[in-house]
């Protein structure tokens, strides 16, 4: 991407989440970035692109704090819980809760490039859960998987509220793990 693409997906990234994706328009992004909006159509195409961008940029650093969190785990058991402690790390920077529920929210249309991005983060952590569960021993990992990303998505989902769901999900989920007869 060029120093131009990086502006521009920064921009964005900052705009979209803080204000929404259907609110911002390609006029406050290029002003925004510094580049014009010809520069911008000629470094995505479009906007539903840029949102996908955007999207798959948190996507990508997502994933590499929760494999890292994944990795510093000490035992399997302690593995499976441990997108529970990436959110808790995500969220004291991020705290107008899920951009990927956000845009799922935003763009209902299942054939928008972005909607599919978002929707791709979710299956990817069910599959993890699962993963991690099944490496613990977990005698029905995808029942494990699907409990645990529902209490994920319920925290993500009410973290704007003034208490901690996060606390709150994450001992469910220990609790969850441990039943498992690990």
């Amino acid at each position: 991407m060029t120093p131009a693409g990086r502006r521009i997906v920064a921009a964005a990234e900052e705009l979209f989440y803080q204000r929404g994706i259907t609110a911002v328009g390609v006029d406050l992004i290029a002003e925004h970035s510094g580049v014009t909006k010809r520069t911008l159509y000629n470094q995505f195409g479009s906007k539903d692109q840029l949102v996908a961008v955007y999207l798959a940029e948190r996507d990508r650093r997502w994933r590499a704090l929760v494999r890292d969190t994944v990795d510093a785990s000490a035992t399997p058991a302690e593995a499976v819980t441990a997108p529970f402690e990436a959110l808790r790390i995500w969220s004291a920077a991020n705290t107008r809760g899920c951009a990927f529920i956000n845009a799922l929210a935003e763009l209902p249309d299942t054939a928008h490039p972005a909607h599919r991005v978002a929707a791709e983060q979710k299956r990817w952590l069910l599959d993890l859960f699962g993963e991690l569960a099944a490496a613990a021993g977990c005698p029905d990992p995808a029942a494990l998987a699907l409990q645990l990303l529902v209490l994920h998505e319920g925290a993500l989902a009410t973290q704007p509220l003034p208490v901690d769901t996060l606390a709150e999900a994450t001992g469910l989920a220990r609790t969850l793990v441990r039943s498992c007869s690990l």
